[in-house]
């Protein structure tokens, strides 16, 4: 079953007076369960995708098909209610709040959802406890390592149990060890059923991916594809 769509997906910023097409007609069908990596040179239009898919940026052009329902068209408000809902986001630079613990940085999308604070305290628990950082939970993030925090990060993705994560470079700051350890946890959320998507420049990373999409040039590189 298909869980992302786009048809024709165009993307154009302006640079004064300049217009700049990131996207030039992205035709793409992911599965709903699968796991797939995102690869391009820079410039090359990918997380320009990524954000679209992630509904934080909506395209100029072309449709984008979210569980079924048309997304592209949508106002702000409303896609900031589906990305709650159904969509995790881990990045490259962490984006923990450095003032909370770790356990409040994960509370965060359980507060935006209308959890009770027995709720989200007891699932933030829960998932961290279930990426290895149980006893870390009153650190602030600046306590902690690199692939700790990215750990973090995973917890407060998934904490609101998304149909989609979406992974922007989540090994680009990390030694090849929590590397490692951050893919294997993907794969954990894979094999439970997650569908994962992963923009990557490292060939070693995207290769644990089911599939992987190269982007070149605001296109789909079809003879590159892989998977």
């Amino acid at each position: 079953m298909e869980i992302i769509k786009t048809t024709n997906l165009i993307k154009d910023y302006n640079l004064g007076k300049v217009k700049v097409r990131a996207l030039d007609g992205i035709d793409l069908v992911i599965e709903a369960g699968e796991f797939v990596a995102i690869m391009g040179p820079s410039g090359s239009g990918k997380s320009t995708l990524m954000h679209i898919i992630g509904c934080l940026d909506s395209p100029s052009g072309g449709d984008y098909f979210l569980d079924g329902d048309l997304v592209s068209k949508l106002p702000r408000h409303a896609l900031a209610g589906i990305r709650n809902r159904k969509i995790g986001f881990v990045f490259q630079s962490f984006n923990l709040l450095p003032h909370l613990s770790i356990l409040k940085n994960v509370e965060l999308p359980l507060m935006y959802s209308g959890s009770s604070p027995r709720t989200r305290r007891h699932k933030a628990e829960e998932i961290l406890n279930s990426v290895g950082l149980s006893d870390r939970l009153r650190h602030k993030p600046n306590e902690l390592s690199g692939g700790q925090r990215q750990r973090v990060a995973i917890a407060r993705a998934i904490v609101n149990t998304p149909s989609i994560l979406l992974a922007d470079e989540p090994t680009g700051n990390l030694d090849s060890q929590a590397g490692g350890d951050i893919l294997e946890i993907f794969n954990n959320l894979h094999s439970q059923g997650n569908t994962v998507i992963m923009v990557t420049h490292d060939p070693a990373v995207a290769a644990r991916a089911d599939r992987i999409i190269q982007i070149r040039d605001g296109l789909i590189d079809y003879g590159s594809i892989a998977g």
